[in-house]
């Protein structure tokens, strides 16, 4: 096996559960992870919802550092428009002192939440002096390098402490404009596949990647439910859908659901918009006939790493879906 495999975790609620068990799972998959050979163990934010337990991937980083240590450990990704940029580079900077070269800065362009969770994060009132989302991660470069130009009215500041190495830094994102972005901060670029399955669109943002990096070669996130055959995966996998939310003169959002598609229109408030449906972009089947699906994006579009999240209601198959794909594609490496 020529490419990385490595895991995204959102510490998934399930039914009759609590946020501690959750969060418990998410450390005990982490220790499995390592343990069956994968690269990285990534951990999402989102926020305003009882389904998932991630809403600080900072905190929940700290941990997973202090329970594995050889896997990368990182963020899928931290949601930038909310923070400021030097707290951002001061927690990773931290982690980064923590970790012994294995902390991951994963950040993202999405707000992880609806409207009111933005507001609360960012506060009540609109800040009209704040940074675009590319000024924001030009900063956040800036302060993990000690780079701020002498012209800028913060220069001197450091964000402190100064790791021996500094964290890996990661643009998630499923367009051009986003692949452009990270090829012009020298970050690597993450596909989002499993929020954009177009594969036309997937093609011409990894070469616009490719040609804006002398060749870089960038990572795909995407959905697999692997099972023992094409028949439960496909049980396992269900209807999966997710609405893409397209408001005039707004950033498009993406939800997982028709009520949370009434719930995002009446936080924000907007009447000029229409929803896209979308069939969830998961590959599913026998863990070989997935494998094979890796093997086969990996030679078409030179992936190096592909970061699997797996969304399966179920916290015993999910974690054996989990274990069927390792042992798939990591008994085929060793042969």
């Amino acid at each position: 096996m020529s490419y990385s495999l490595s895991l995204l975790d959102k510490s998934p609620i399930f039914e009759g559960e609590t946020a501690s068990a959750a969060l418990k799972r998410t450390v005990a998959l982490a220790r499995k992870a390592e343990q069956w050979g994968f690269h990285r163990f990534w951990v999402a934010e989102h926020h305003d919802t009882l389904r998932v337990a991630s809403s600080s991937p900072e905190v929940l980083i700290a941990f997973l550092l202090a329970n594995t240590s050889r896997i990368r450990i990182g963020s899928g990704g931290v949601m930038l428009q909310h923070y400021s940029p030097y707290k951002v580079a001061e927690n990773f900077n931290v982690l980064a002192a923590l970790g012994s070269d294995r902390v991951d800065l994963g950040v993202g362009k999405a707000p992880g939440g609806l409207p009111f969770s933005t507001r609360a994060l960012q506060g009540l009132l609109p800040r009209p002096e704040k940074q675009d989302f590319a000024a924001q991660l030009a900063q956040l470069n800036a302060f993990l390098d000690n780079t701020l130009p002498s012209a800028h009215p913060l220069t001197g500041v450091q964000a402190t402490p100064r790791p021996t190495v500094s964290p890996q830094r990661f643009l998630l994102g499923a367009s051009i404009d986003s692949a452009e972005l990270a090829a012009a901060q020298g970050w690597d670029f993450v596909f989002a596949s499993h929020l954009n399955g177009d594969e036309e669109v997937l093609r011409e943002t990894l070469a616009a990647y490719r040609e804006q990096t002398a060749g870089r070669a960038p990572l795909l996130a995407l959905g697999v439910v692997a099972a023992e055959t094409d028949a439960e995966a496909e049980r396992l996998a269900g209807d999966l859908q997710h609405f893409k939310i397209h408001v005039r003169n707004g950033q498009s959002v993406t939800v997982g659901s028709l009520e949370q598609v009434d719930e995002y229109v009446r936080q924000a408030g907007v009447r000029d918009y229409h929803v896209e449906n979308k069939v969830a972009n998961v590959i599913r089947g026998s863990a070989e006939k997935v494998a094979s699906e890796l093997g086969r994006l990996h030679e078409l579009y030179g992936i190096r790493e592909f970061i699997i999240d797996t969304p399966i209601n179920d916290a015993a198959q999910r974690l054996a879906s989990i274990e069927l794909l390792a042992q798939a594609q990591f008994a085929a490496a060793a042969a």
